[in-house]
């Protein structure tokens, strides 16, 4: 079984995530390439030492170029912070490597374009990591719109809402800073993502992007919060089908209010990440007294479940879909062939952010362009 060496770029939350799914990835799918845990590189050689010691690394390095370098990689995972993926991904390229990159692809539009113009220069394997869409449900669910279960879909409703910072007593951090960090940078890719995999394109859209609590506490006395902590979007697909989309990181009582929810012709679909292995389904058919949403729990007969579990209902989880992630990751590479979400995927899902903080302030409905 031939291997390959991997370069991780980031150890924190997403870079831990990434490292544990490498390492396992080999033995839950029987992959054609084993990833060899090469180089991690952190943002300084002493964190990159802790990391290399707890994830099982060859060496460490305080520096991503030297990770870039290295001989023994031969593909590149990034996990580091936005304003890094630019850098990172077009001097991986310019080495020869396929670049795995964290959402979002950067931190503005232009990094973006800029990411995606340097993959299709160099004809790589790329891909962006949106693990949401990797569960077996919602793999589920795009299948089911495939085979046209609920009918023609006419309308579409999306939020992805947490709380970590609706407490207005909570101090400033980078959270706070620059508009990259806010809730449309951060929390709002993962819907949009989601939407464009399920609706397919979006024509045009109106959104309203607001900052809830103005000033935190910051090491030197109130600060004013920079960025955005709650939005929503009211949208037209390319398909003629309307659509909303609410993102908040201030709605109280959420912890991960991934949701959505698809009416068709013919039935309905509902789905929230709180819930993540059930798939809500209603079939408009059979008497009236009889009909309504069945709950359906995951199980071996779904996209993915089988390698994890063999028990229906006994549910995966967050790591498993990073797991899936790594598996198309390898087969990417192994095939030559960049496999979806790619690159230019998540370019999609810039565009509309830019367009959104564009309709935002006109007040006004605005295309979206098309990469």
């Amino acid at each position: 079984m031939p291997d390959i060496g991997i370069g991780l770029v980031g150890g924190g939350y997403m870079g831990k995530a990434h490292a544990v799914a490498l390492s396992a990835v080999g033995a839950v799918f029987d992959t054609p390439l084993r990833p060899r845990l090469e180089v991690i590189a952190a943002s300084s050689a002493e964190s990159a030492e802790r990391y290399r010691r707890a994830y099982g690394f060859a060496r460490a390095t305080g520096d991503w170029r030297d990770l870039v370098a290295d001989p023994k990689v031969q593909a590149v995972v990034i996990a580091s912070p936005q304003s890094t993926h630019r850098a990172i991904a077009t001097a991986a390229f310019a080495a020869g490597k396929p670049v795995f990159c964290e959402k979002p692809l950067g931190a503005s539009l232009d990094d973006a374009q800029a990411m995606v113009a340097a993959a299709r220069a160099s004809g790589l394997p790329n891909m962006i990591g949106f693990n949401y869409v990797r569960t077996p449900a919602t793999q589920f669910v795009r299948r089911l719109l495939a085979e046209g279960t609920i009918g023609t879909p006419i309308w579409f409703r999306a939020e992805h809402t947490e709380d970590f910072l609706a407490d207005p007593a909570l101090p400033a951090t980078w959270r706070t800073r620059g508009r990259a960090n806010g809730c449309m940078g951060d929390l709002a890719p993962h819907p949009v993502n989601c939407l464009l995999a399920l609706m397919g394109p979006v024509a045009e859209l109106s959104a309203r992007i607001e900052t809830v609590h103005a000033t935190r506490t910051g090491p030197d006395g109130p600060e004013p919060v920079t960025n955005d902590d709650q939005a929503q979007l009211m949208l037209r697909f390319a398909s003629g089908v309307m659509g909303h989309l609410f993102v908040s990181r201030v709605a109280t009582g959420r912890k991960m209010g991934y949701s959505y929810e698809i009416h068709g012709t013919k039935g309905a679909i509902r789905f929230d990440q709180e819930d993540q292995n059930a798939v809500h389904l209603y079939r408009a058919e059979g008497p009236e007294a009889t009909r309504g949403f069945a709950r359906i729990l995951t199980g071996p007969a779904h996209p993915d479940y089988a390698a994890f579990c063999q028990g229906p209902g006994h549910g995966t989880g967050y790591q498993d879909q990073i797991i899936i992630e790594a598996r198309d990751f390898l087969h990417a590479i192994h095939s030559g062939q960049t496999l979806w979400p790619s690159f230019a995927d998540g370019l999609a899902v810039s565009q509309i952010i830019e367009t959104a903080f564009a309709a935002s302030e006109t007040g006004r409905w605005h295309p979206v362009p098309q990469a």
